[in-house]
């Protein structure tokens, strides 16, 4: 393999790592709530899951920002310095002696997380133009493993040392090495945007190389929007369904939180096969696996209260089996949808709107439990919760043709796939795991 064929595989599981660490973070105060709530003297457990939705939201508001600086600066650096404020952020927090210390850590922490997406996705986009949901799939190998790590390890740290802090401050370090490592190892991807934009063939039949715009028609405005909307109900669900279940089986069955962060980490644990393996097959026909991708999984997300304590963990893994590898699928339509001179932009916003709907969840399951009182130790009080979980994935199944109306009006539709680095690019994409 040559050097700048080494590199780009390189920097593809790099960015797969960073990927871990990025939603690692986003899981590990889940199965914690309860010790916050009491360390910390919180009034209601309302105070410890609104902690999730204010990183959250710090991590999804900037997501516009950081997708122009994803189209204009080095996406290697801004992805570097992100897990490195997202680790300083944990470890601040893990010292934090206040609520409000502790929801300004949070806040930082989600403002570094907040860096990954628009430029990391941008960035695979562009190394394997060809074939790009199965190379997001890989990478969300990463996001797996670190969803399926985060609840085990907090929970376990947690019960082992008695308290909260140390997990919260161990795994702030780690993201900290790993920055470095990151910035030492992967591939710079910096090209300008005016090189990018006359380069690449990138701007379809309708563009005219006006790379300044991001939708150039109010019509594609609109179905941008709409897509955004449909899928941030998705996102809702998808955050709820941790959140909710922690609580559950917390309550209402009077699990530990070493026992809730396992039963909790079967959501994750096989996606690090769904998603590389979906992300593949959709490279043939996107928005049919997408779909049933989704409704198995809303399936999963209604049946999950009813199942007995030994099947929980079964249930979960199915769900997260086909929830999650929805997100490479979906991010594949997003990205094939507009020229890559706007992807980080597009993207950007994409997330903004997803993250902003999604990360109030935390927030809202805590208020909807409280709301429940004494209930919250009975079973079938959670039932219309998950319920209503269910029927927010249906709402987003409203996105799918909003994004292939997109595609169409912006003549990709019928477009081969072709960009600047396609001469070098195209050796390495069949050497990369079979991702050809």
């Amino acid at each position: 393999m040559t050097t700048a064929k080494t590199h780009q595989v390189r920097t593809l599981w790099l960015c797969g790592v960073l990927h871990g660490f990025t939603h690692l973070y986003q899981m590990a105060l889940v199965p914690l709530y309860l010790m916050i709530q009491k360390d910390l003297r919180l009034a209601s457990v309302e105070q410890a899951t609104l902690l999730v939705t204010v990183m959250g939201l710090a991590y999804y508001a900037p997501s516009y920002p950081m997708g122009i600086l994803a189209d204009r600066v080095s996406r290697k650096k801004l992805l570097a310095a992100g897990l490195a404020i997202n680790g300083l952020g944990f470890i601040g927090l893990g010292l934090a002696h206040s609520y409000a210390g502790a929801l300004f850590c949070v806040a930082l922490a989600g403002f570094g997380g907040s860096f990954f997406h628009p430029a990391a996705t941008a960035l695979i986009a562009r190394l394997f133009p060809a074939n790009t949901g199965k190379a997001l799939g890989l990478a969300a190998i990463g996001a797996s493993l670190g969803f399926f790590v985060s609840p085990i390890y907090a929970g376990w740290r947690a019960g082992t040392t008695g308290n909260w802090r140390a997990p919260v401050v161990e795994v702030g370090l780690y993201g900290l090495l790993f920055a470095m490592m990151f910035y030492w190892l992967a591939e710079e991807d910096y090209v300008p945007a005016a090189e990018r934009a006359r380069g690449t063939g990138a701007s379809p039949a309708g563009r005219k190389g006006s790379q300044e715009k991001l939708f150039p028609t109010a019509g594609l405005w609109f179905f941008f929007l709409a897509a955004s909307v449909a899928f941030s109900l998705r996102d809702f669900a998808g955050s709820a369904m941790a959140s909710l279940s922690s609580l559950f089986l917390q309550n209402a069955h009077g699990f530990s939180p070493q026992t809730t962060g396992f039963v909790l980490s079967g959501i994750f644990l096989a996606s690090a096969v769904s998603n590389p393996l979906f992300g593949h097959l959709s490279d043939r026909g996107r928005i049919p696996w997408a779909i049933g991708l989704l409704l198995l999984a809303l399936t999963m997300i209604a049946l999950f209260p009813h199942v007995p304590n030994g099947w929980m963990f079964a249930t979960l893994m199915i769900y997260g089996f086909f929830f999650l590898a929805n997100y490479p699928v979906v991010e594949a339509m997003v990205m094939d949808s507009v020229p890559d001179a706007v992807r980080g932009r597009v993207f950007g916003l994409f997330i903004t709107t997803g993250g902003l709907v999604g990360n109030t969840s935390h927030w809202a399951v805590g208020a909807a439990v409280k709301h429940l009182g004494l209930n919250a130790a009975l079973p079938g009080a959670y039932y219309p919760l998950y319920g209503a979980l269910a029927f927010l994935v249906v709402c987003s199944l409203l996105g799918m043709p909003c994004l292939h109306a997109i595609r169409k009006r912006e003549g990709l539709d019928h477009e081969p796939v072709t960009s600047v680095q396609e001469v070098s690019v195209k050796p390495v994409v069949g050497k990369l795991g079979g991702v050809e």
